[in-house]
Formats: C-alpha cells, structure tokens, sequence
C-alpha cells in the first residue's frame, strides 16, 4: 500500500481510508429510528456525516434525508428482515444539509424495545476510494490487458506496445519499435488508420470505436474486425508528445451483427410477392456476392404443384435415389450462371456426396469448406459437376435444407468461387438464417398458390357455364378474376329462364374474398335461381334474399356457440331484373348495388335507377321495384362496382365511361362485353369484375294470341278448339293433341274453382307456353287422386304431360302456366 498524501487528505476530494479506518467502526454516524420512520436518536457522527443537527432530526421523519424516491415494499422488506434478527446492509443516496447528495454505506440492526417503541439501530458511513494502486499492479494491467495498446510519437512510429497488441498483429515487438504502422501491416487499413492518429494529433480531440476490417500476419487468411481508439499524450505543461491508440478483436461481436443485418436485410428482399419461383429466385439474387459467388436453390416438385400437402419424401423411394427437385432459383457472380448444371425449372436432383434423401429430412446444414473436384465420390457420383468445379475454381460449400411447419420444401446450396476464403462455421449460421426466412416466404406463398388455386377452381364452377336467353334476349358475360395477391372474389352473375318467356337477370358481389366469399357467392346464386323459380317478383326476391343472408351471418359452429363468417356481416349488393319479351318491359329491384346500364337503338345512354335499398344481410328495411320500357334492340348491361371503380375511385365517371365504350360500339355482343372490360380494366385489379350484357327482342303479334273465358263449362270446348287450330297453324302439330289437354284441364280447373275474368294466352317461343289466368290468389295444389274418385286428376295429368309447369301471382290475381319444348 502507498503511503497516503497529506496533500490530498487536505483536498475536498474524497480521502481514501487506510486499513485501519476501515476496520473501525467509531468513527460512523449512528441514529435509532421507531418502526414508524421517526428518528429516535441522533449522534454527532451522523451530524458531522449529514450537517443536520439533532434539534432538526430527532422527532421527525427519516425519509425527508433520502435522496431518492420512496420505496415502500424495499423499506417493508428490510423491516421484515430485521425483526427476524437478522440485520441489513446497502448502499443509499442521502441528502446532505447543503442540498448535495451523499452516498453511504448504510447498516441496519435487528429490531429491538426502547419502552413501548420497536427501534432499529443505523449506522452509516460515506462511500470513499480505499485504495490507490501500485506501479506493479499498474504495468501488469497494461501488459496483461485483453485490450490492445500501443504509444506513438508524433511521427506515428511505435514507441511502446503491450503483449496483447503484439498477438493481434502477429508481428514481434523488437519489429515493430521504431517503425509505422504502414510499414508492418498493410492489410489492415493502416494509412486510414495513420489519418486519423494525424487528425487527433492535430486536434487533441479523441476517436473512439472506430471500427474496421483487415488481415494480419497472426490469421493471414481469416479476416477480423477491430474496434479502435486514439486520444493524444500530453506532458506536464500540456505539450503533445504523442499519440495513444487501444485495439479489440471484435469479430465475432461483428459477426452477430452483420448476421443480423443481412438477415433483416433479406426480410426485405425475400418473399415480397406470394409467388414460390419468385421467391426462390430473390433468395439467390440476394446472398449473391453478399454472401456466396454462386446460389442454387431446389425445390421439390410437390412445393410447385398447387395439389401438394408437405407429406412428399415418402414417395421419393429408396434413400440412395434423389428425390425429384426442380431447380427454381440460381444466382452468380459470372453473368450467365456458367457453374450450373441444370438451367431454371430443369430436374435438379443435387445432393453433395455422400449424401443422400435424409440430409432433407434431417434438416441440418451441411458445410464443405474444401471441395476437390478429384475426390472419387464428385466424380463417380456427379462427374458433370466434378467437372464445373474443377473449370470454375468452385472452392467452398454450404447446403441448407429448407424447411418449414414441418414440411420439407427443398435445399439451397452456397458455393464460393471468386471469393477466396473459404465458409466457417459461423457462416453457416447465417445460411441457415437467410435460408429459414426464405423458406418460411415459400411455404406461405405455397400454401396461398393452394388456397387461391382451390378458390378460383371454386368461384368458376359456382359461376354459370352457359348463358341463354331464349329469344327474348341475346346475352353475352365477361368474367375477370381479381388480382392473386388481392384474393378471390365473390362476384356472380347469371341469367334465369321463367315463365311466359320472360328472363331474369341477376348480378351480385359479396363482401371480402377467399375460398368463404366464392362459397357464399354459391349459396346466394343458388337462392337467386331457387327464388326466381318460385315466380317471385324482384323486391320480394331482395327481401327473401336477405332474409337468408341475415341467418347465414349468425349460423351456429358444430360447438353450438355463435358464428359470424369472415364474410361476417356476409355483406352482399345485388340487382336483381325481369324482362317481359311480349311488354317489352323490364321490372327491377337492386340492394346496395350500382344501377344498370341502357343503351337505346338510337345510342342514347341512360342509367335508370330504382331506389338503392340497402345492401343484403342488413335486415329491417324494405326493397322497391320499377318498371321501365326497353326498346327492340336495346342493350342494357348489368356490372360490378370493379368495373367502374378505376383507379381514381370515381364512380361516376367510371360509369360514364361504361356508358360511351358500349354506345359507340357496333361490334357483336360477345366481343363487345370483352374489350369493355379489357379497356376500362387494362392492368389487374384488387376486386373482381362481372359485366352482363343483354340484347332485347320482343315477341310479335303472330307470336303471342290470348282469348277471354266466359265462366262457363260449356265455353271450354271451343277455347280449346281455337288453342288446336293456332298451334296447328304455327305449324306444331305435333303438339296440338298435348295442348287441347292442358287447355281442357287449366281453363276447367279456372271456371270450377276460380274467380273471373279468366283468360287463356298462347305464347310461341323457344317453347310453347299456354297460361290461364283468373282473379283468385288461391294456389293450385297438385294431388293424387284415388282409384274411386271423378276428379283431381287435371294438374297431376298437366305435370306428366309438359315439360315445366307452375303458377305466378300478379296483382290482379295469378297465372297457371305449363311449357313444352318445340321439336
């Protein structure tokens, strides 16, 4: 121990305790505090500790003295402690009476009786330095340090270095004394390095953590990283003698962080589409030079097939035969991938030797830091590639199997070339990263290339296959999925043959996308077709309709607990269009969806527009109908709102724009509802898009005839005979004997049971229709008579006799009707 300095003992520093004074306990401020926080006692020792007398102590509360914050678990905890007989010792900031914080090393005693009061003893005494060090102890650290240090003089030449900066240079001290950094170590940056001791010279200001990346003559072949510092060496009249600089080998602590970066740095450029080849592609272009000078990736077969589901290396075979992979990636520094074997999307069933189908399955990477191309396994094995490696200098090796949730997609291969250090082990550490992420990328776009496949296979065989107006109307669709990225859509549409040659046009869109929205679009289009053959005019068809939607929102799961869907509300618009071949009228309804477009003969556009209504699954309001007269070659076209969103979301003018394509154009249907769509949509879109385009045509007078029915049964005859004469001179005699029944019976069942007028109307069309309409709502019941009974026979002989059969309701009461085909 050096002997103490009365100099400093004098100074208002702190002064550093012999021996002695740390073993004595005399000297330490002492006080009792109660168990409720009041100083008891107070001794001089504490007053010449804190400056605060007993007078403006004793009585009053110890925690007015602590220079931190309250802490009253800590205090309760100590307090424990102590009545437990044990005592507590720490170190708290205190305040001074000057206001100046003082740390002390505070003792508590175990808790004891003064009278009726529970007390604990304190002593304290001020945190001071104890020792001063020796030149021994010095010299041994600055030899002995893990740090590296060295002393230069103003020209930058080695005055003095330590044992530990003699390792990191690999050169010896005796080499180094007298001589510049640049003379001995130019792989490590040392002219940067000689600027920035300049610098510091020059300036007295210090550098600290400058970081950089060299060889020396102790690794010659590996390179390190080094963190460095300078600051300069002053005398005692603050002349500059010199410069001081300390150096660590920071390389593995280098190595973690660029392994971090480049893997942070891949989340970015991998994966950023859904797209497997593509994402095998941006994992070679990524580690290539950053991290290897040539990048295949394979994967398996089933990985780019949209019916795989993982469990594939079962069928691989034996373990010695390759599975089947398929090269979908490959990257290098020499344009034109020289090295590889096999070419992008070619059969690719490389495995280094000598391993086979369980360096997949095991999962583990696999690290060649030499690869001689002479070695008997390349070339009795894959003589091809023994070959690409001797041609190209293929040095070095890494090979990362990819996996994901289990599921073995491929392997991704590393190999060096141009770079002529060979991959460590910790590279392949960062292989393994960037190939786990990437891995993870190719299993989500797998599995969504599944999904969406599933949906789009789905969504098409819920949509119509065929369209066919009859001769009431021409139509024509077109059908454009939405963006892959953006999901499968719900739209539908489709076109409803009814009764009295009438044609039901419906479009609709539901809300969301995926595999649940195409399913939903089934159900509804289902609903739509089963409504509409129930004859329901459009309003009660909307209202139905929402009535559906509203318990498809709040089915029950297999548990019995509530369920809303991801459609959930299974929102949904849709327009819902009759058009009357023989008025040439068009009635409409629609809930939430855009209003259809008309062009008339002469190209005038309209865009008619029944109230709105709200959209399905809302419940609680109602939907209105109106009629509008179409005439002979009108188009009227029914849409999504894809269609005419654009990518300005103005509506309007999207459906002006609709509007113009298809008023300008002669072209046929067919050709022009495809290049609407193709002009007014020219790049994908997130939504999907449905454009329904129709025609019309009326019947003609020679097509349409109609007689009133007196209420008579005698009257029945000759409304027959006149029904038989005109299909006879439509030239359908075949179908004459089949209609003089369905007219016998439809008109008898009319004057028996219903009330007048009555009315019989024939209609030649794609088939021959004959409806008697009366004035009653009571609905035709189709039974089966007993052997016994005289009637009861009519509609069930109806049903066997035509071809569809049904009855309608019209404000005025309802009409029986029955169809036959025309041979």
């Amino acid at each position: 121990m050096a002997p103490m300095d009365p100099a400093r003992e004098a100074s208002d520093g702190p002064t550093p305790a012999g021996p002695s004074e740390l073993l004595d306990a005399s000297t330490d401020a002492a006080a009792i505090v109660s168990a409720r926080g009041v100083v008891v006692g107070w001794t001089r020792g504490a007053e010449a500790l804190l400056g605060h007398p007993a007078s403006e102590v004793v009585g009053r509360s110890a925690a007015r003295l602590l220079a931190m914050p309250g802490d009253p678990a800590r205090v309760a905890g100590v307090a424990q402690r102590c009545r437990g007989g044990m005592g507590w010792n720490g170190l708290i900031p205190v305040r001074h009476r000057d206001g100046r914080a003082v740390d002390i090393d505070l003792r508590v005693s175990a808790s004891f009786r003064v009278g009726e009061d529970e007390c604990f003893l304190m002593s304290a005494r001020e945190q001071r330095q104890q020792w001063t060090v020796g030149q021994s102890v010095l010299d041994g650290f600055l030899t002995r340090s893990p740090v590296g240090m060295a002393v230069m003089d103003l020209e930058l030449r080695y005055v003095w270095m330590n044992d530990t900066l003699e390792r990191f240079g690999g050169v010896p001290r005796d080499q180094r004394l007298g001589r510049r950094l640049s003379e001995l170590l130019p792989g490590l940056q040392a002219v940067a390095i000689e600027g920035l001791m300049r610098k510091v010279v020059e300036s007295g200001v210090p550098v600290t953590d400058y970081e950089y990346l060299g060889w020396s003559w102790a690794d010659p072949h590996r390179q390190h990283a080094y963190s460095t510092s300078f600051f300069p060496l002053v005398d005692g009249d603050d002349a500059k003698t010199g410069v001081c600089y300390m150096v660590q080998d920071v390389t593995e602590r280098w190595t973690a962080r660029r392994l971090l970066s480049l893997v942070n740095e891949a989340g970015t450029c991998v994966g950023t589409t859904l797209d497997v080849m593509r994402t095998a592609q941006e994992l070679a272009d990524f580690a290539v030079p950053r991290f290897a000078d040539f990048v295949v990736v394979d994967l398996l077969e089933p990985v780019l097939s949209t019916e795989g589901h993982g469990a594939w290396l079962t069928d691989a075979g034996p373990a010695s035969v390759s599975p089947v992979m398929r090269r979908s990636g490959m990257s290098s520094v020499r344009e034109g991938c020289p090295e590889a074997v096999a070419r992008i999307g070619d059969r690719a069933g490389f495995i280094p030797p000598s391993h086979d189908v369980n360096l997949l399955i095991a999962g583990e990477p696999i690290l060649l830091p030499v690869l001689d191309p002479s070695d008997e396994r390349w070339v009795a094995e894959q003589p091809e590639r023994a070959e690409k490696i001797r041609e190209f200098g293929l040095h070095s090796l890494i090979s990362v199997p990819m996996r994901a949730r289990n599921t073995v997609l491929g392997l991704t291969t590393f190999i060096r070339s141009l770079n002529p250090v060979s991959f460590q082990p910790d590279d392949v550490l960062l292989a393994r990263e960037l190939v786990a992420r990437a891995a993870l990328c190719v299993d989500n776009a797998r599995r969504y290339t599944r999904e969406h496949t599933a949906a789009v296979t789905l969504q098409h065989s819920l949509l119509p296959q065929a369209l066919t107006g009859g001769t009431a109307l021409e139509v024509a669709s077109a059908y454009l999925p939405a963006d892959p990225t953006g999901g499968v859509g719900g739209d539908w549409f489709d076109v409803i043959p009814l009764s009295g040659a009438r044609v039901g046009l419906v479009v609709g869109d539901v809300v969301g996308h995926g595999i649940t929205a195409a399913a939903t679009m089934g159900r509804l289009r289902t609903a739509v077709q089963t409504l509409a053959d129930m004859e329901m005019p459009p309003d009660e068809l909307l209202a139905h309709l929402d009535d559906l939607v509203l318990r498809l929102s709040a089915e029950k799961t297999h548990d019995g607990t509530a369920h809303r869907s991801s459609t959930a509300f299974l929102g949904a618009t849709c327009l819902y269009a009759v058009y009357d071949p023989v008025t040439g009228r068009c009635t409409m309804a629609r809930a939430g969806h855009p209003p259809p477009v008309v062009v008339a003969p002469d190209g005038q556009v309209s865009f008619p527009e029944p109230p709105a209504g709200p959209p399905l699954g809302l419940g609680g309001m109602a939907f209105e109908a109106v009629e509008i007269e179409l005439a002979e070659n009108s188009l009227i076209g029914l849409y999504t709102d894809g269609l005419i969103e654009g990518p300005d979301r103005d509506m309007a003018l999207g459906m002006s724009r609709l509007g113009e394509m298809l008023a300008r154009s002669d072209a046929d249907l067919a050709t022009l509802c495809t290049s609407a769509v193709r002009q007014l949509v020219p790049v994908p879109q997130p939504d999907d898009i449905a454009l329904l385009l129709a025609r019309t045509h009326t019947l003609g007078a020679d097509d349409v005839v109609s007689w009133d029915v007196p209420v008579d049964p005698a009257a029945v005859a000759d409304v027959r005979a006149r029904a038989t004469r005109q299909v006879e001179a439509w030239g359908l005699g075949e179908l004459a004997m089949t209609t003089e029944l369905v007219v016998s019976e439809l008109v008898t069942n009319a004057i028996r049971y219903a009330e007048p007028p009555i009315r019989l109307r024939l209609l030649r069309d794609a088939r021959l229709t004959c409806e008697v309409a009366d004035a009653s709502s009571t609905a035709p019941r189709l039974r089966h008579a007993r052997s016994m009974d005289e009637g009861g026979r009519g509609l069930f002989l109806v049903a066997q006799l035509t071809d569809r059969w049904g009855a309608r309701y019209t404000a005025g009461g309802k009409i029986i009707w029955a169809e036959q085909e025309i041979p």
